[in-house]
């Protein structure tokens, strides 16, 4: 059990009712795809010196943990964190490795058919938490669950998580795993101070019934929370039209919070952007941790820093009030 951090102001949090514990903040890894799978359009490819500079950026920040999936490159980001984490001279005890199965077009029988293809692309490194990526398997939420059991008991992975499940669907997979004797241990959906609705869709409800962490991806809400795109909106140009219009939609919407998280920033000496994801992994308690990509040593550095400070109870309740209308 990894239990020590790099940097010992960061306390660690038990990931579920596991004795895997984890920085609340993990590195998301969506990006290392090298433009492949899933990443097609939206990320383009980062290089081997990059990729490892951001990993050994994080790893001396004191983040232990790194999420990534069949679907970011099929198999390019998993090859892509094993290689770095060699290069970085962490053994497999020494850091937490999260990756999720493809479910699109696919049934149960492929989960444990596949997990060789998956202990490959890590090795030498394991499967602490494997994650179904989203309830659209061509088989039912017992026989997928049921699968993810038998790999645990076979000892090739360590947990079990889901991805974008609704709260309806967490409890079925919780009932399945417990009638295995297991548990659910996190489900990995969008959170960030613009979209808050598993606050109100149950989601987040049901996570902390059942004892179960929510992972938060996006939790800068595309890049909108960082203020940049409301000082320069021109930069949303950049972006596919799809994401542009999400973006511009929320820009006038979210300029006082923005301001807001700037004003706060200021005071505590960080960025806008690390009180955003200060907020997020603190504002529920130990229930949400995030993760945040990084394509950039200076991003990783910077979510790194997000965990080094506290905001006062006021501040919290002033970002969430200004923020509830994005529940």
């Amino acid at each position: 059990m990894n239990t020590m951090s790099t940097n010992k102001n960061i306390k660690l949090r038990q990931l579920g009712q596991t004795d895997i514990y984890i920085s609340p903040i993990g590195l998301g890894c969506w990006q290392f795809s090298e433009g492949k799978g899933g990443a097609a359009g939206t990320w383009a490819p980062i290089s081997i010196e990059e990729t490892n500079g951001i990993v050994q950026a994080v790893l001396n920040g004191g983040i232990n943990w790194f999420d990534t999936a069949e679907l970011y490159g099929w198999g390019r980001s998993e090859r892509a964190i094993a290689r770095a984490l060699k290069k970085s001279g962490k053994i497999d005890q020494e850091v937490i490795i999260a990756t999720k199965w493809n479910p699109i077009g696919r049934t149960a029988w492929s989960i444990t058919r596949t997990i060789g293809k998956r202990q490959e692309c890590l090795n030498p490194y394991t499967i602490d938490l494997y994650q179904i990526h989203a309830p659209f398997g061509f088989t039912t939420r017992r026989s997928e669950m049921n699968a993810m059991a038998d790999l645990v008991e076979s000892e090739k992975i360590r947990s079990v998580g889901i991805s974008n499940y609704s709260a309806r669907q967490m409890r079925q997979a919780h009932e399945v795993l417990r009638s295995r004797g297991l548990r659910l241990v996190s489900n990995q959906v969008r959170f960030n101070l613009l979209d808050r609705s598993i606050e109100s869709n149950g989601i987040l409800d049901i996570a902390k019934e059942l004892g179960v962490t929510i992972i938060a991806y996006s939790p800068l809400g595309l890049g909108l929370l960082t203020g940049k795109f409301h000082k320069n909106p021109e930069l949303l140009s950049n972006r596919r039209w799809l994401r542009r219009y999400q973006l511009r939609r929320k820009i006038e919407s979210s300029r006082e919070l923005v301001n807001t998280l700037e004003e706060i920033a200021q005071a505590h000496g960080v960025t806008a952007t690390q009180v955003a994801l200060n907020w997020l992994i603190n504002f529920h308690g130990d229930t949400v941790v995030a993760i945040p990509g990084a394509t950039k040593v200076r991003h990783a550095e910077q979510n790194v820093g997000a965990m080094t400070f506290t905001l006062s109870n006021t501040e919290l309740s002033q970002i969430d009030n200004l923020s509830k209308q994005f529940m």
